[in-house]
């Protein structure tokens, strides 16, 4: 039966962050697809997202990569083909295996990972593969096998559920993995005894769930939890059996700990006497404790040591491997686990295997019957994209991620690829900043298309199912690399079928002398026929070969200890305290950048930014800043600030917050220049790496602000896509029925109605008009001949004071009534209704007046909101936002 066919509901995976969540895709008889979460799937329990329950909003084709391009042309897939193994195979001849690399994504499916690092390891014969994965979590993976001896994640979701104390470090939860925050705030609900401690130089959403919230100082982590290692032992919670059973390493590493004084620690961690003292007491005496680490730790030059730091607790305390205990890494994308399953980064071997051990390459070799293999770690993503700068590299594949705008020192990583001598891109989206430089761009399948395995954040494979054709001449990533193998002389080891059959092989690999000497084994999965692969349910490695007689197989690592190195235990890793402590100072007059995720978009927007109800929450990039910082640089709140530093600028609307800490900056990182004149943010990151990850510090860079100084501001909804060229500054967003833009100039405003012209694109079209030259507000309305608006541009001295929401729900009019023109024109409603203000919950478009109204009527809860408005009740994310609007309801203005 066909899997597109109408009302049949398809079991899929959601493909944003690692949670991993069960979707049901149900495709429509007028082509849309219904989407809801899957009340069977382990992840999520039928939960979804903001971002979850959009995915159907995200379908469209406007913007794909539907047919190959060479050389900016359209061509066919055997030209495309031929180009890219040709331009490979050149620059191995002429150069060597080194001077050819890949760079993929989290977001491949596990069966396109294994091909690429396949190709590239075993029959090209070099490590250059690494992946954006690497700037989300490599960290993680280094502080694992420096202490477990594998790259294992010990725990499961469960753990967060039944622990006693959950430690938030680095994690903004409720935004950036909103379907555990649910689970968390549920169990928190059930057992009202749960406390739960956030870590985070912002007061983020998630501190509201927080009984403690430790505003720490950038880069502190390590520091707190070396002086929370030193407390422990001084506290009697060390548990010195576990230790001497299933450890090395404690007493240097406890030594090494010793040595930060108290006050050195408050300096360090910009933290209070109290505030130290109530964590570490609440630590060490809970048994049940699981601390959950993300991007804050990882995204940082130290952040091996971060890691390893919090393992050591967990080691000291024998809190690891059984329910509710352990360290607990959230991953960002879909499929980072799976990608370092198959060996996805540069510096792994698939099968979890060690590329700098000789028999775990001549394992992989010979089961592979590969002619070479890569003996050394290859290029880390910094320096690959250093090597193509410097002409190292001179043919570099890039697969489903945009390091154009995600990589640090983004211009320089644009400039390097404008140079190389080759680029190839595969992609669905073609407006993507990436995709502009390929010599070869070729049209992956999307989500939604593609079929294959994704593994989340607790070690669960999930299976990612097609219920729609692939469009144009899209291909899954897999098979192109697999025709492109085959071109470069490599076809038998690549005539794969299915992504079935790339999944066996996998699972195989896994099985190779495996006998619990490894950690990932999927000797189970093995041989799994084709349909039972596409029935596969959801399910928690290890899954080795069942034995007759066999225990189960325990789903937690390392409670009665069992670690991967060679003696069976886990290393303490010392962390010198007074150079932990020494966290990077910004410089006079600079601030420290903090870049992230907003609540309801993903990465660089591709995918999110085609939903217009995902960017009416946040529709443009900005800057959030302490209102003294703010003060002090006579920065105007929704104004426009200037960041700069050696290696970038970007600009940036000004969110003046007392959540933010003083001295620091926050930005997220989701704008291109395909919807934003200046808000790469990366691009004023610099390319820092942690020595031992390699993983780039993209949360602590220093940076000048100064105001932009715009002497004009506009704001415009346009059917169609508007002209923004020769515009200082811009910000697009999809809005419902067409597109919404903020605008901005930097010189006097001469010919408003020029500008409204070339915005709307409507020179031909007679424009109803508001002129006050006096205070430099203009307003432009143009209708086609049946009525309709075809665009409305608003223009000010200051920043636009209209509602967005109403301006662009006139788009959606077939014909205006007589005097919408005018009402439009004076920022009103046509039918007179109050302005439900900003939105606040994506999930039903409650807008953040309409949250006020309703606690001036009565509602003092967030509870009495959603059951008034439903705001809150579907993904949760907002419900914080709804809180802060109640709690300023309720404090009455000053007499």
């Amino acid at each position: 039966m066909d899997a597109s066919a109408p009302d049949r509901t398809i079991r899929t995976t959601c493909p944003y962050c690692g949670v991993g969540c069960g979707v049901l895709a149900t495709p429509q008889a007028d082509g849309r697809v219904a989407i809801a979460g899957d009340p069977a799937h382990p992840a999520n329990f039928g939960r979804l997202c903001s971002k979850g329950s959009a995915l159907g909003e995200t379908l469209g084709l406007e913007e794909r990569l539907l047919h190959p391009r060479v050389g900016g042309r359209r061509a066919t897939w055997d030209e495309a083909l031929g180009r890219v193994a040709g331009a490979f195979s050149a620059a191995i001849a002429e150069h060597g295996p080194e001077s050819v690399a890949f760079y993929v994504s989290g977001q491949l499916l596990t069966e396109d990972y294994y091909v690429a690092n396949k190709l590239m390891k075993g029959f090209i014969g070099a490590a250059n593969i690494d992946t954006n994965s690497r700037l989300c979590m490599s960290s993680s993976v280094a502080g694992h096998v420096r202490a477990f001896g594998s790259d294992t994640v010990p725990g499961t979701y469960e753990d967060l559920e039944c622990a006693d104390l959950v430690v938030l470090v680095g994690s903004n939860l409720a935004w950036c993995h909103p379907v555990l925050y649910q689970r968390l705030a549920a169990a928190r609900a059930a057992r009202p005894r749960m406390r739960i401690v956030l870590v985070d130089p912002r007061r983020t959403a998630t501190a509201d769930l927080a009984d403690l919230h430790l505003a720490i100082a950038p880069d502190g982590d390590a520091a707190l939890f070396a002086g929370l290692l030193h407390h422990l032992h001084r506290a009697g919670a060390v548990d010195e059996a576990f230790v001497a059973r299933h450890t090395n390493g404690y007493a240097e590493a406890l030594a090494a700990a010793g040595t930060l004084d108290p006050d050195a620690l408050q300096a360090a961690t910009g933290l209070g006497a109290a505030e130290i003292e109530a964590f570490y007491a609440l630590f060490a005496a809970t048994e049940t404790v699981v601390t959950v680490y993300s991007q804050g730790v990882n995204q940082s030059v130290g952040g091996t040591d971060k890691v390893n730091a919090i393992l050591n607790c967990h080691l000291a305390t024998g809190r690891i491997g059984r329910p509710g205990m352990g360290p607990f890494s959230v991953t960002g994308q879909p499929n980072a686990m799976g990608g370092r399953e198959v060996g996805g980064l540069a510096n792994m071997l698939a099968a979890h295997l060690d590329i700098a051990d000789p028999a775990d390459r001549s394992l992989v070799q010979t089961f592979w019957n590969a002619p070479t293999m890569a003996r050394a770690p290859g290029l880390k993503a910094v320096d690959l994209f250093s090597a193509v700068a410097s002409g190292r590299i001179r043919a570099l594949w890039i697969m489903g991620t945009n390091p154009v705008v995600s990589m640090p020192d983004a211009d320089a990583v644009r400039a390097a690829l404008a140079a190389c001598p080759f680029v190839a891109v595969s992609d669905v989206s073609a407006s993507a900043d990436t995709v502009a430089l390929a010599h070869v761009a070729l049209p992956a399948a999307a989500w939604g298309e593609k079929d294959g395995t994704v593994t989340n954040s607790e070690r669960r494979i999930s299976r990612q199912r097609p219920f729609l054709p692939a469009p144009g001449e899209a291909r899954p990533d897999w098979r192109i690399v697999c025709d492109v193998a085959a071109r470069m002389g490599f076809g038998p080891a690549f005539a794969f079928a299915s992504a079935a059959e790339v999944f066996d092989e996998h699972a195989r690999l896994t099985a190779q002398g495996n006998g619990g000497s490894r950690d990932l084994d999927l000797g189970g999965l093995a041989g799994l026929e084709p349909a039972a692969y596409d029935r596969l349910d959801p399910v928690q490695w290890p899954v080795p070969r069942e034995a007759a007689g066999a225990p189960p197989v325990e789903r937690r690592f390392f409670g009665q200890g069992g670690f991967f190195h060679a003696d069976g235990r886990a290393r303490f890793v010392s962390l010198d305290g007074r150079a932990a402590a020494k966290a990077a100072e910004p410089g006079e007059g600079l601030f420290t950048l903090n870049t992230g995720r907003v609540r309801d978009h993903w990465h660089t927007m591709t995918r999110t930014g085609l939903s217009a109800r995902l960017s009416a929450h946040i529709a443009e990039p900005y800057c959030e800043i302490h209102p003294d910082d703010a003060r002090d640089l006579e920065l105007e709140p929704a104004g426009l600030v200037r960041l700069t530093s050696p290696h970038g600028t970007a600009v940036l609307r000004c969110l003046v917050s007392d959540r933010q800490r003083r001295g620091s900056v926050f930005a997220p990182m989701h704008w291109s220049a395909a919807n934003s004149s200046h808000g790469r943010v990366d691009a004023l990151v610099a390319p820092r790496v942690d020595p031992v990850s390699g993983q780039p510090g993209l949360k602590a860079s220093p940076v000048r602000l100064a105001p932009f100084g715009a002497l004009w501001h506009g704001f415009a909804v346009c059917r169609e896509r508007p002209g923004v060229e020769g515009l200082d500054y811009f910000a697009l967003a999809r809005a419902e029925g067409g597109w919404r833009l903020e605008a901005a100039g930097r010189a006097a405003l001469e010919d408003p109605d020029a500008l409204a012209a070339d915005i709307l694109g409507v020179r031909r079209v007679a424009l109803s008009a508001y002129r006050d030259g006096a205070t430099g507000t203009h307003r432009f309305a143009a209708h086609d001949d049946e009525g309709r608006l075809v665009g409305a541009l608003f223009l000010s001295r200051g920043p636009v004071a209209v509602s967005r929401r109403f301006a662009a729900e006139a788009l959606l009019r077939d014909r205006a009534p007589d005097p919408a023109p005018l009402s439009l024109l004076a920022g009103r409603d046509g039918a007179q209704r109050p302005d439900p203000g900003a939105i606040v919950c994506s999930c039903f478009s409650v807008g953040v007046n309409e949250i006020a109204a309703c606690a001036s009527a009565g509602a003092s809860s967030v509870q009495a909101v959603g059951a008034a408005l439903k705001a809150g009740t579907n993904c949760g994310s907002c419900r914080s936002e709804i809180a802060a609007i109640l709690a300023r309801a309720a404090v009455p203005e000053p007499a």
